[in-house]
């Protein structure tokens, strides 16, 4: 069974960056897309970005702010998260899948997620 561990949350400030990981924690294949989601307490989860075999997403809200990048020797996902607002607070997981098009149901091994919080 192939599962991601996401690592790098934190407590910041408005303004401050974070980076965060997602690291296999086992035996992986090298699946064609790896995606980051948040959930927020009483929202839905959200895809937040994801990289593909020839494609590359960012959600609205973080374009120009958060840079996505994948080491498939190392297998892990990164994302590098700055100009941090407090709306990006949220438990933040990776999961995979075939492409970064596919249905939200389909990406799987999610991991347990890394608590992001933005404040003062």
């Amino acid at each position: 069974q192939v599962q991601f561990v996401e690592s790098g949350g934190g407590l910041v400030q408005p303004g401050g960056s974070l980076r965060l990981s997602c690291a296999a924690s086992g035996f992986t294949l090298d699946y064609g897309a790896i995606g980051w989601f948040r959930q927020a307490p009483g929202k839905e989860r959200e895809a937040v970005s994801c990289i593909g075999r020839s494609d590359t997403f960012y959600t609205d809200s973080v374009k120009g702010r958060f840079t996505i990048s994948r080491n498939n020797a190392k297998n892990t996902l990164y994302l590098q998260m700055n100009s941090l607002k407090p709306e990006d607070t949220a438990i933040y997981y990776c999961a995979v899948s075939e492409n970064c098009w596919d249905p939200f149901d389909t990406f799987h091994s999610w991991g347990q997620g890394t608590q992001v919080t933005v404040s003062s």
